[in-house]
């Protein structure tokens, strides 16, 4: 998933609770059956599905990574033990309930993040559900296994209860989501996909916008450092992230020359930063200064505290003598600050009604043989044209290289096409599915600030699995999804999937 920020002002406090909207009485009743009966099998399922890593490695693909080979041959074995059809085509798994040509698409992924051991609380890749009572922890629980398994189970409630199907529903788990797309689009040159579709790797009540998925990327060179004469305080070394869709947890930064008074007020800096934690370590010759916040999906960077741009807003208490890291922390401080719309960095920043504004994150800062390597995320909503964008980044990027008298190398960008989906066909029942089981009155369609594969397919909207106004941990530390939550999108899938796809 590539979430989610919700633009719009939230709704829950409308909430009446004998207000719901009527459903088929055969959707609410297959829908209390389904969590009645497979509560125990969903968590034993996901469970499964949970323990394989399934991270993108360079040079493997689904075909020749062991995890996912593994996770394909769990997935295969679940769908016959339901009673589903699957079929593998390499990138993409397709499991499905019903024979008819008219289709109901579920579009869904099994590939995850990376995920750091050493910032959760046990191993990621083992579900949880005992340190945190009601929390299903671990990679993947919510974006996107949680939702696999919630769908194939609504679809064998389905089964069992010998509902006659007008479309055949076929869950779609794409491997390289998080990742490359391009396999994807392959794909979908000789294969037909369903007039109607259901994205579940974004939020409730529908989603009918998202932003553009877009990068900033450039190399700042080596720099020469002051001789080994020079007493000054230095900074040596400034990096931190992970992967590019995260707002960054850690950041470190290595100092050398540093006085006592200098410390001190380093330290005393560090402890007016709401959100943030410091550990200063030193071996006598250098200090090691590692920043600890809250890491956050990349579209929704104001859930996180980004320990980049904060160790750069440190930092930035003491003028320091020009070096690669100087520098990397300078463009950092000074274009682009604490804020996350694009604030400082030139005029590339802008915000849409419905969509809401352009953010931006510096992700993933790390060395490598070229100079320091920076990458910013962005998620941008209608009302720029890339070539407008793309001229005013270059702009910014032109005035702080003069200032700084510096050649940037390797600048690279890329700007993602906003969606907006307004005219779905199936828009209304979605929502009158979430009203009847949330007792949410008149909920309204919403806009996130991710990017799924909505995109690429007609008349796809995303419904769930996260309920708006909860801060989204996809791409977090000790990912989780509450057992409530879990049955609960069970509920509304088989619902919904009813209404969608049986005679009625």
């Amino acid at each position: 998933m590539k979430q989610t920020a919700v633009v719009l002002p939230l709704f829950l406090a409308s909430v009446l609770p004998l207000c719901a909207q009527a459903l088929t009485p055969q959707s609410e009743s297959t829908a209390e059956y389904a969590v009645k009966t497979y509560e125990a099998g969903m968590l034993d399922s996901l469970t499964r599905l949970v323990s394989y890593k399934t991270v993108s490695a360079e040079g493997l693909t689904p075909d020749s990574h062991p995890e996912f080979i593994g996770f394909k041959r769990e997935l295969s074995q679940l769908s016959q033990k339901l009673g589903l059809d699957y079929s593998d085509h390499g990138y993409v798994i397709l499991i499905g309930l019903g024979n008819s040509k008219k289709k109901l698409g579920v579009i869904t992924h099994g590939d995850v993040q990376p995920a750091n051991p050493q910032l959760w609380q046990s191993n990621p890749f083992v579900l949880d559900m005992t340190s945190k009572p009601g929390k299903l922890i671990g990679r993947g629980t919510e974006d996107d296994k949680g939702a696999i398994v919630t769908a194939m189970y609504a679809m064998k409630s389905i089964q069992d209860k010998g509902l006659i199907l007008d479309r055949r529903i076929e869950l779609m788990v794409y491997l390289a989501e998080e990742t490359d797309w391009d396999p994807l689009r392959a794909f979908l040159k000789t294969y037909t996909p369903a007039d109607i579709n259901i994205t579940i790797d974004a939020e409730y009540p529908v989603v009918t916008a998202e932003k553009g998925w877009s990068k900033i990327n450039f190399v700042i060179p080596p720099q020469a450092i002051a001789t080994s004469g020079d007493t000054r305080a230095q900074l040596i070394s400034f990096s931190g992230g992970v992967f590019s869709s995260q707002v960054p947890q850690q950041a470190y930064a290595e100092l050398s020359g540093v006085s006592d008074e200098l410390q001190t007020a380093l330290k005393t800096q560090g402890e007016r930063q709401q959100g943030m934690q410091y550990r200063f370590e030193s071996d006598g010759e250098a200090l090691t200064i590692f920043a600890d916040g809250k890491a956050a999906h990349s579209s929704a960077p104001e859930d996180g505290v980004n320990a980049v741009t904060h160790l750069a807003e440190l930092l930035s208490i003491h003028h320091w003598p020009r070096s690669q890291a100087a520098l990397t922390q300078s463009f950092i401080h000074e274009m682009v600050g604490l804020g996350i719309y694009a604030e400082q960095f030139g005029e590339i920043g802008y915000k849409d009604d419905f969509m809401g504004a352009m953010t931006l994150a510096p992700t993933v800062i790390k060395q490598t043989k070229d100079g320091t390597e920076v990458v910013m995320n962005l998620r941008r909503p209608t009302g720029k044209t890339p070539e407008l964008l793309d001229k005013q980044t270059f702009v910014a990027l032109n005035d702080w290289q003069d200032k700084h008298e510096i050649s940037l190398t390797d600048i690279d960008t890329y700007w993602g096409t906003p969606m907006v989906m307004d005219d779905a066909p199936h828009q209304e029942t979605l929502l009158s599915v979430f009203s009847h089981f949330t007792n949410v009155k008149d909920p309204q369609p919403v806009a996130i600030g991710g990017s799924t594969n909505s995109k690429l397919f007609p008349n796809a909207l995303s419904f769930g699995p996260t309920m708006p106004g909860v801060e989204y941990t996809g791409h977090t530390e000790n990912e989780f999804m509450t057992h409530e939550q879990f049955m609960l999108n069970l509920k509304m899938y088989t619902a919904a999937f009813i209404e969608l796809a049986v005679e009625q």
